[in-house]
């Protein structure tokens, strides 16, 4: 069986779930005027809604049917299929805990540890400039002080 995210990765699959979940009815098989069983939609009636080729849509079905994420009911040739719901909490357990995030504060606490981390490095670089000039100016005194000392010997 595949990975539920796997299956719902796909667009195809998510637009017939939501097909599925407006027909939905949740108090159960509720029979509509026509005799038709409430929350149930045919292959045909949601490659009506898709405006997909059938045989997409069958294929598409099987693997929403295989993840569990849809049941059949078989009449003579027409295959019925309604949404399952219980295989959804899964992706709203995962979910669930980023929808608590305040998205705002953490986009500006990012931020705010981003321009921390800038001016850190940037500290950093200005320490290792100021090593190094300092070492530069020492090592100018040397080459000063042997540039003399070999000019007073020769001089």
């Amino acid at each position: 069986m595949a990975d539920i995210f796997t299956v719902v990765a796909d667009s195809a699959r998510r637009d017939i779930l939501r097909i599925l979940l407006e027909r939905a009815v949740p108090t159960g098989e509720i029979r509509g005027p026509s005799g038709d069983v409430r929350g149930e939609l045919s292959v045909s009636d949601i490659v009506g809604h898709l405006g997909l080729s059938q045989p997409t849509v069958s294929k598409h079905l099987k693997v929403l049917r295989e993840a569990g994420l849809v049941t059949v009911r078989e009449d003579g040739q027409h295959r019925f299929y309604r949404l399952e719901y219980s295989p959804l909490e899964e992706i709203e357990d995962w979910l669930i805990p980023f929808l608590s995030v305040d998205f705002d504060q953490a986009v500006k606490n990012a931020d705010l540890e981003a321009d921390a981390g800038l001016k850190e490095e940037q500290r950093a670089f200005a320490s290792a400039i100021g090593k190094a000039f300092a070492d530069a100016s020492q090592m100018s005194h040397v080459v000063k002080d042997a540039t003399a000392k070999k000019w007073r010997r020769n001089g």
